[in-house]
């Protein structure tokens, strides 16, 4: 059992028959980031405070069991990685802002991944449109 999570921790989904997926190096960039930026529950010298050991998120390899407070209150800060690590099955794909280079779904809806970047495209439109008019 995983102090953690209270479930079962290795390749096996937690509640379901199917196996896990092994996390992308993306992936376990994107959760150590998080966690050590945006978790309370973690110290660099302590690690995790409730539990007073070693984080679980930070050796996290497999889909799955996710810390509680992670999943809850950390994970929804990063839409796209969310996306990736609650849904079973392969990661769904993402293209990249041609902006900023962040995760946009690749359903052909969304260009950028932000109204900011969508804005700062429409001003490099408008202002090579004019650039080409002007000459």
């Amino acid at each position: 059992m995983c102090p953690a999570t209270w479930s079962s921790c290795g390749p096996r989904l937690a509640g379901g028959d199917g196996l896990a997926r092994e996390l992308t190096r993306e992936e376990k960039r994107a959760i150590r980031a998080l966690v050590t930026k945006w978790c309370a529950n973690y110290d660099r010298e302590c690690g995790c405070l409730p539990l007073d050991c070693e984080c679980y998120m930070l050796g996290k390899c497999w889909t799955g069991a996710y810390c509680r407070y992670f999943r809850e209150a950390v994970l929804p800060l990063d839409p796209a990685l969310e996306v990736s690590l609650l849904t079973e099955g392969p990661r769904p794909d993402f293209k990249p802002c041609p902006i900023c280079g962040g995760a946009v779904p690749a359903d052909g809806r969304m260009a950028y991944c932000s109204e900011s970047c969508a804005r700062i495209a429409l001003r490099r439109q408008k202002r090579d449109y004019m650039r080409k008019k002007r000459r």
